[in-house]
């Protein structure tokens, strides 16, 4: 087998567990690999670190696949790792029928995606090594998870930088275009042709059922108490308004919700599950708003929920706008023209809840997400009614931790805010961590209380 040869002044990041080796860290190849092929990877002594497969043409020349010396990534080889794969997902999200089955580098397979909706595997193949392994992995995933169908969404750019094309279809059996899996007791319709990434996120899951404990004890602002009634001789607790008349409503209690940039509707579906009383649900996409709306349908929550296609960031502007010219013709000391037209925004919601895209895609392009992260985050945080709750996350890597807050405590500074952190997440169980591998901390998740500074 070739070998790679690391240079003796690099940083000893194979060592503390990165599967990464840069063109930039390597002193020479011994033999002759071709790209794809399995190397040994040596310290500057000649001394076996690990095995990798080697691409030349990419910046990342090898991925570490073992600690071992190992000839072939065969189907043994894959049916070994995907059974430790479940075993993993078994122990911590068995009990539900969809999750990220091989999360690449975390799970000692870099390059590989696999997601799991019941009996059908959406698998990404993203590297030139784990390209040419596409017999292997599809044969090892039939014998460890005997799916109906395995179908290859590969349609991401950076198989480019890897000297690959985009490609997606069918590589085993049955896959029809729409499958339908459960989280946390929801029905999900997910699109596996067409829908983001490999058709949903899963690393949101345990993040969207921490929102549980914020979609309920609302109803007091309203004035309505629960009060002790005799009906039929029967002494029952039951809700009243301040006239003293009985709240039929069954969600009376509940929180009023934006959701914005919703794609399938996720944090949706979990708000109206945990009693929110109304729900703004948010997304440019009509398709997103399309998914959306069924899967609100399919869980019988369309009562509840109302649908917006539009920009969020120039949504929330426009409901900040017109709560703010509202405000300034409440004041009796402010001469306002009432001749003109209100905006047509000024609504506000006791919860907000902001999970956008990645704004920071590259290490060049953080300044630019800081300020659209500060944007979202100051415009969001005015709309909470005084009390709520402010849930934002970012997945952008570059985005680093200690920024995001830095950029959230920015946007609170200038919305005249104070914010308390009551929880502070990142991805689930599915989406496991190698020490020592910054790459897979990107997701963050905080919920904030947000009260105003006058209020206190």
């Amino acid at each position: 087998m070739s070998s790679v040869i690391l240079d003796r002044n690099r940083k000893k990041r194979l060592e503390q567990g990165h599967p990464w080796v840069f063109k930039s860290e390597i002193a020479a190849v011994e033999g002759e690999p071709q790209p794809g092929d399995l190397v040994s990877i040596m310290n500057h002594q000649g001394r076996f670190l690990a095995s990798g497969y080697y691409n030349p043409q990419s910046q990342i020349t090898v991925r570490t696949v073992s600690y071992q010396p190992i000839e072939n990534m065969d189907h043994p080889f894959f049916a070994a790792r995907f059974r430790e794969c479940l075993k993993h997902r078994e122990r911590f999200v068995g009990h539900e029928n969809a999750y990220r089955l091989v999360y690449g580098e975390a799970d000692f397979l870099p390059g590989l995606i696999v997601d799991r909706f019941e009996d059908v595997l959406v698998v990404q193949l993203l590297t030139l090594g784990m390209d040419l392994c596409r017999d292997a992995i599809v044969s090892a995933l039939v014998e460890v998870i005997q799916p109906k169908g395995i179908y290859e969404r590969s349609d991401v750019s950076i198989r480019e930088l890897e000297g690959l094309e985009q490609r997606t279809g069918i590589l085993y059996g049955e896959c029809p275009r729409h499958v339908t899996v459960t989280e946390n007791g929801l029905k999900i319709k997910v699109d596996i042709y067409e829908g983001q990434k490999t058709g949903y996120f899963f690393d949101q899951r345990e993040n969207r059922a921490s929102i549980k404990p914020l979609m309920t004890g609302w109803g007091g602002r309203s004035g309505i108490k629960l009060q002790e009634v005799e009906q039929d001789g029967v002494t029952k607790r039951v809700p009243v308004n301040k006239s003293g008349n009985e709240v039929t409503f069954p969600y009376w209690d509940g929180a009023t919700v934006l959701e914005c940039f919703s794609h399938t509707g996720s944090f949706t579906l979990h708000a109206c599950q945990y009693g929110a009383k109304k729900v703004t649900c948010l997304d440019i996409s009509e398709h997103a708003i399309q998914s959306a709306r069924e899967n609100v349908e399919l869980n019988g929550y369309q009562d509840r929920v109302e649908f917006v296609v539009d920009d969020a960031f120039q949504y929330l502007r426009g409901q900040v706008k017109g709560l703010e010219e509202r405000e300034l013709r409440s004041r009796s000391d402010q001469k306002v023209d009432t001749s003109k037209p209100l905006a047509a925004g000024g609504r506000s919601w006791d919860v907000v809840i902001l999970d956008p895209p990645a704004f920071a895609k590259t290490k060049s392009a953080v300044k630019g997400a800081c300020r659209g992260y500060k944007d979202i985050n100051l415009h969001g945080m005015k709309l909470v009614n005084e009390g709520g709750y402010l849930v934002t996350a970012s997945c952008s890597y570059h985005m680093r931790p200690d920024l995001f807050l830095e950029t959230v405590q920015e946007a609170a500074k200038d919305a005249g805010k104070v914010l308390r952190l009551v929880e502070w997440r990142a991805a689930g169980k599915d989406h496991p961590q190698i020490l020592g591998v910054d790459e897979g901390h990107y997701l963050k998740f905080a919920v904030f209380e947000v009260r105003s500074k006058s209020s206190l």
